[in-house]
């Protein structure tokens, strides 16, 4: 009786490289960000145009928005604006920030340090508004006189301690 011989394994399926995988993955956050961005830059634009969504403006502050009165949200929207005057042209400044993020996803071949170098660009100039709008904010809140803070203060609570997601009416 002849024995025959073992059969040689089959040969795995070819699996994609794992770097490739991880590209798309990369590319994937990467347009996920820049959408979220995107979203942010026209919350901040309407902020600017028209004092926000109906309702109270937000601009990413939540309650501390909410609770400034119309006439402090006025002189906010005015600190802003002069301080972030390349948010007055809105849509056309939100593009010219993403052009770079545009060239990095469209490159032949594509660049990841590239993409990552825009997108880091873009998360810096955010950042950086961020911590000049805290600024202004925190200055505002500074100059206010005692019984003003004392109102903000208060409408702040009241809104703090509202069920959550519900709206503050015109006069809170």
């Amino acid at each position: 009786m002849t024995e025959t011989p073992p059969m040689p394994p089959a040969p795995a399926a070819p699996a994609e490289p794992p770097a490739r995988r991880r590209s798309w993955i990369r590319i994937a956050l990467a347009v996920s960000l820049a959408l979220n961005l995107a979203v942010a830059g026209m919350a901040v634009g309407a902020f600017l145009r028209n004092g926000g969504p109906p309702g109270r403006g937000d601009m990413g502050l939540g309650p501390l928005a909410d609770a400034l009165s119309a006439q402090d949200r006025r002189a906010l929207r005015k600190a802003f604006v002069d301080h972030f005057p390349e948010l007055r042209q809105g849509r056309e400044a939100l593009r010219a920030e993403f052009d770079g993020l545009l060239v990095a996803l469209r490159a032949e071949p594509f660049d990841p340090a590239a993409l990552d170098a825009a997108l880091s660009e873009i998360a810096r100039r955010n950042t950086d508004r961020l911590d000049q709008g805290r600024s202004i904010i925190a200055e505002y809140l500074k100059t206010m006189p005692d019984e003003g803070r004392a109102a903000f203060a208060d409408r702040l609570e009241r809104l703090l301690d509202r069920p959550f997601g519900k709206r503050p009416k015109d006069d809170d």
